[in-house]
């Protein structure tokens, strides 16, 4: 880290500081499908959270069973409605959920205690199947890829 990059710098005696603001410009790839992908998938979930049944759309995301990196595909079975509380932790395998829709937590998590949030909104969905899929058959996660998935997740625990 440069000097004017910590969080206090060092002999400072704890008095307000004044941060330089710096800027950089970057080129972004955009995903033109996304909006319509998310559209989708939230639409066939009924708006709500499949692990928690949140009901606020503007807290909902589209997450990739196989991600887009990986070639997945931009069509609802493989996406699942999850909220922002439940998304990051699919993400980074700390939740998982196997082809027969049930809620896995990694061991360690389940094993750390802290504060209502890691209790209530990610420890207590251990074992709980979805509780909310979309009620069209078709629609609902492809269970080969969420396989594939689990894999990955199980391999990170």
């Amino acid at each position: 880290m440069e000097e004017g990059q910590r969080a206090l710098p060092a002999g400072s005696s704890g008095e307000v500081v004044d941060i330089a603001r710096r800027y950089n410009e970057r080129i972004v790839r955009t995903r033109h499908h996304q909006p319509l992908f998310r559209s989708a998938v939230i639409y066939a979930y009924q708006r709500r959270c499949a692990v928690c049944r949140l009901p606020f759309a503007e807290l909902l995301d589209a997450a990739h069973v196989k991600a887009d990196a990986d070639g997945g595909a931009a069509n609802v079975t493989n996406g699942l409605a999850l909220c922002k509380i439940h998304h990051g932790p699919f993400d980074v395998n700390i939740l998982g959920i196997s082809p027969d829709y049930v809620v896995h937590v990694r061991q360690s998590v389940l094993e750390t205690f802290d504060g209502p949030t890691l209790q209530h909104a990610i420890k207590e969905m251990n074992g709980e199947h979805l509780r909310q899929l979309p009620a069209a058959r078709g629609e609902r996660p492809d269970r080969d890829l969420l396989a594939e998935r689990f894999e990955t997740f199980q391999a990170a625990s």
